[in-house]
């Protein structure tokens, strides 16, 4: 077995979280490899799409028009399942949760063409069988189609599937919990004979009728989404179930139909799959997201009880963590930043822990107190603060980071506002200023004293003046994942802005 080549990072794993963090490394100026052991990509349907944080994080990164065009359905209504009941966002102006029905194969591809157009090597066939660290590096050891080598990287991230080889040879636990269900989606068309009524009901004449949203038996969870005039439907069941299912073999049209006829005792005769997936619930997280020069990220460092929140949680953990790499192999890191991966993702894993395991009490009680509940927490949801709440945790739009010092202001950690900018080159926006993945002091008072200071980090953050109306603070320190390190508060006096802004310019960037 012959070291072919060294690395700055590798990335184990192709699937969303590891195509978005090579692009993400590449823009920190980073060379990652990815390995992946598949030759080909998955074409077994999986997730169904994007949604939450992840769409305005992409939006921020000037990539959001790409995964819209890939897109061949119209776009949903902001219409989501909660353990069993709904969150309508419709009537929100400004909502915080939306998807984007794109197929996993799909958003692969456009991840695909992301990284070949940064120059990212992707090599798929080639399987990681082993990994060791030492102080200076680590190895790899990979089987090829051509035969076995090996491989040295100053880091390995392992995104690698919740079965995941890398977070296993790093001897990292992964607790928690599996439930004994089995849940089929399928998105089919309908024969020209069965209605889909005003109130969303589908009728099958001579058959019968499927209620529109959540049906629930003693034999499980049927679930409905269908609009007048449209012939694609979406179906959706849970029933208790301890088989266990190979991922990778595709679900026949079939069993979903068998499965519904299970449920409800009515085998719908649809036809012309456009999804099919089928899958299982737990809800695990490991207990450290790095060990030494090994990180893992994605569903090797999380599973949620819960559909639509996996790919956006994987692939905030990628930018979180890539700046962050990026920053220590290019030497301008303070000491611990990495330290901050974990202790950020794993707060935002636990917040997503929390939402999900939530639903799977709200979705698995059968009795008529479980009932009860299950209409107590809808009309909740008639409240548009309350609904609001449940929208941005759902979409992980609430998380807030921790940041150093007591005298915080209440922007830092969150993820900055997207504010229209007046400069002096032309209008702009937050949004815009992020395309680069580059830290950001955005002066939004004419703050000389701030900008002298920043002045000093010239090197690794840009330094924008610029005005916005009812601006929400002096100025904000972005961070290259776009939350908020720094703040001042309005007409905060010189004496206290600049020190303030100098530590957490070296807390977050390095010495000047």
């Amino acid at each position: 077995m012959n070291t072919v080549d060294n690395w700055d990072v590798i990335v184990v794993g192709a699937g969303p979280t590891g195509l978005m963090l090579a692009a993400e490394l590449r823009l920190g100026g980073v060379r990652p490899l990815v390995l992946e052991r598949k030759s080909e990509r998955r074409d077994t349907p999986k997730a169904g799409g994007l949604g939450g944080q992840v769409l305005e994080l992409l939006r921020y990164r000037g990539l959001l028009d790409r995964f819209v065009n890939a897109c061949k359905g119209p776009m949903p209504e902001p219409k989501f399942p909660f353990g069993g009941v709904h969150l309508d966002l419709t009537g929100l102006q400004d909502g915080p949760m939306h998807a984007l029905p794109l197929p996993q194969a799909k958003l692969e591809k456009v991840l695909d063409e992301r990284v070949e157009e940064l120059g990212v090597e992707v090599r798929r066939g080639h399987e990681v069988t082993g990994v060791s660290q030492d102080d200076d590096a680590a190895t790899v050891d990979v089987q090829g189609p051509d035969g076995t080598y090996r491989l040295t990287a100053r880091y390995v991230v392992g995104a690698d599937g919740a079965r995941s080889p890398i977070r296993e040879s790093a001897g990292i636990a992964f607790p928690g919990t599996a439930y004994p269900e089995v849940n089929r989606l399928a998105q089919v068309t309908v024969p020209d004979t069965a209605v889909v009524h005003a109130n969303g009901d589908l009728e099958f004449p001579g058959l019968g009728t499927i209620a529109a949203g959540f049906t629930r038996t003693d034999r499980g969870l049927m679930g409905l989404a269908a609009s007048p005039g449209n012939q694609v439907v979406s179906l959706y069941t849970t029933e208790d179930e301890l088989t266990e299912y190979d991922d990778d073999v595709p679900m026949a049209l079939e069993e979903v139909q068998d499965s519904v006829e299970r449920v409800l005792g009515l085998r719908p005769p649809v036809h012309t799959p456009l999804r099919l997936s089928r899958f299982t619930f737990k809800a695990r997280q490991a207990e450290r997201y790095r060990k030494g020069r090994i990180m893992i990220a994605g569903d090797a460092a999380h599973q949620f009880p819960a559909t639509g929140v996996a790919i956006n949680a994987g692939m905030l953990d990628a930018v979180n963590l890539a700046w962050k790499l990026a920053a220590v192999l290019g030497g301008r890191a303070p000491e611990g930043l990495l330290e901050t991966y974990h202790d950020e993702r794993h707060l935002a894993g636990a917040r997503t822990l929390l939402h999900t395991q939530a639903q799977v009490a709200l979705r698995r009680g059968h009795d008529e107190a479980a009932d009860a509940l299950r209409a107590v927490f809808q009309e909740l949801l008639a409240d548009e603060p309350a609904l609001r709440r449940m929208g941005a945790l759902l979409a992980g739009a609430d998380v807030r980071y921790p940041v150093p010092g007591a005298d915080r202001h209440p922007l830092t950690g969150a993820f900055s506002p997207d504010l229209p900018l007046r400069t002096a080159a032309g209008a702009t926006s937050v949004a815009e200023l992020m395309h680069a993945a580059r830290p950001v002091l955005l002066d939004l008072a004419g703050r000389s004293d701030l900008v002298e200071a920043a002045g000093k980090w010239a090197d690794r953050v840009d330094v924008v003046t610029a005005e916005s109306d009812g601006r929400p603070a002096d100025a904000l320190l972005i961070r290259p994942d776009a939350h908020i390190a720094w703040a001042a508060t309005v007409n905060e006096s010189a004496d206290t802005a600049a020190p303030s802004l100098e530590q957490a310019l070296t807390d977050w960037f390095g010495a000047p």
